[in-house]
């Protein structure tokens, strides 16, 4: 009976590959259902063979291992189904790109890679009157380099420059600078700050090019979830023509579709985060759910995209990468769209997604960063 209660919450546990999750709690649960999916399969495999207990319930709960072993399966055989072509997806994108030094996905890499070492930082206060900081990782690579100006997530209301600091390591280690900034936080101050916070931002950093060796005609912004919507924002309305390029990280991106579609409450009160980052309601302030969305903003100054988003995303619905997509037509652009990933899901950087998601930002570098 034992083994039989053990594989029944494995198989619900696996239901959260195939659906959102329907809770906040089982969201977090679900990063580590999808992106750690091969513990999983090896703990069903060593249940298939583990017989003790009345043998009546031996076929049933065999019949379940069986199922929860194949919907484990899926992040890894789609990861790797993505990792076949998405090189050269992203070269007919972005154009031809020296050869990275890594594969998309890695079966090894998934076991063995967890807890990359992450570099130093050093903290600066890019405003004093707001208390506004970044961390800054220096590049691994001497000389003038680009620099990635990365966007924390947490509903325009929390989180902070800390978050996910393993991507920014990884970055340093190929060679580029990166400013993870802190910016104003609703509901206290509302859009646009923190679009003038990232401008004030890229202001200190051309201010310091000399002590931090950054290549100022060669700026990148990467955002998360909230940090998404910020730098997609940025890019296509500050008008700067050294920022090459812009990644977001399931961010939404259109505002006025998002208020009229909210999320799934017992995951996340949408309609009230983004009323309280954009002052009020639709109905009250339909100017400024306009105005940050780039699915309307975008052809103020058009950059090259690259959209990250995964399927099963409870807080920011995949549709919003959709309708955004569809529009830049005119633009280099590219939609990694991960049909098993959860948000958050580069929560860790050798999952299925986060392997997947870390080469395409590497290869969308060098295609659209002007090397010296």
């Amino acid at each position: 009976m034992l083994r039989l209660l053990i594989v029944l919450v494995l198989f619900l546990s696996s239901l959260l590959v195939l659906f959102r999750a329907p809770t906040n709690f089982l969201w977090y649960v679900s990063i580590v259902i999808t992106e750690f999916s091969w513990v999983f399969c090896c703990i069903l495999a060593c249940l298939l063979f583990w017989r003790f207990g009345s043998p009546k319930y031996f076929l049933a709960t065999n019949i379940l291992v069986i199922f929860a072993f194949v919907i484990f399966t899926i992040p890894v055989i789609s990861a790797y189904r993505i990792s076949a072509t998405l090189s050269k997806n992203l070269t007919a994108a972005f154009g031809d790109t020296t050869k990275l030094n890594q594969s998309p996905f890695s079966f090894t890499k998934l076991i063995t890679g967890i807890n990359a070492k992450q570099l130093p930082y050093k903290t600066y206060t890019y405003d004093p009157s707001k208390s506004l900081t970044l961390d800054f990782y220096p590049a691994k690579t001497s000389g003038k380099r680009p620099c990635v100006i990365v966007v924390h997530g947490g509903s325009w209301a929390g989180g902070d420059s800390q978050q996910l600091p393993e991507l920014n390591s990884e970055l340093a280690k190929g060679g580029y600078h990166v400013a993870s900034i802190n910016y104003r936080l609703a509901p206290q101050h509302l859009f646009p700050a923190p679009i003038e916070d990232l401008q004030q931002s890229l202001s200190f950093l051309r201010s310091h090019v000399e002590d931090l060796q950054i290549d100022t005609s060669n700026f990148v912004l990467l955002g998360r979830s909230a940090g998404g919507q910020i730098v997609l924002t940025a890019a296509y309305t500050l008008k700067d023509p050294a920022i090459k390029g812009v990644i977001s990280f399931y961010g939404p991106a259109d505002m006025v579709w998002g208020y009229k579609n909210p999320t799934n409450p017992l995951v996340l009160n949408s309609g009230k985060v983004m009323a309280d980052y954009l002052g009020g309601s639709y109905d009250k302030v339909p100017t400024q759910y306009v105005n940050s969305s780039a699915t309307e903003t975008w052809r103020i100054h058009p950059v090259p995209s690259l959209l990250i988003h995964g399927r099963h995303d409870p807080l920011v619905s995949h549709i919003h990468v959709e309708r955004l997509s569809s529009k830049l037509t005119r633009i280099n652009h590219y939609e990694l769209y991960l049909p098993w990933a959860t948000h958050g899901f580069d929560w860790t950087l050798n999952g299925p997604g986060g392997q997947l998601s870390t080469f395409a930002v590497m290869q969308f570098l060098q295609g659209v960063v002007q090397h010296k």
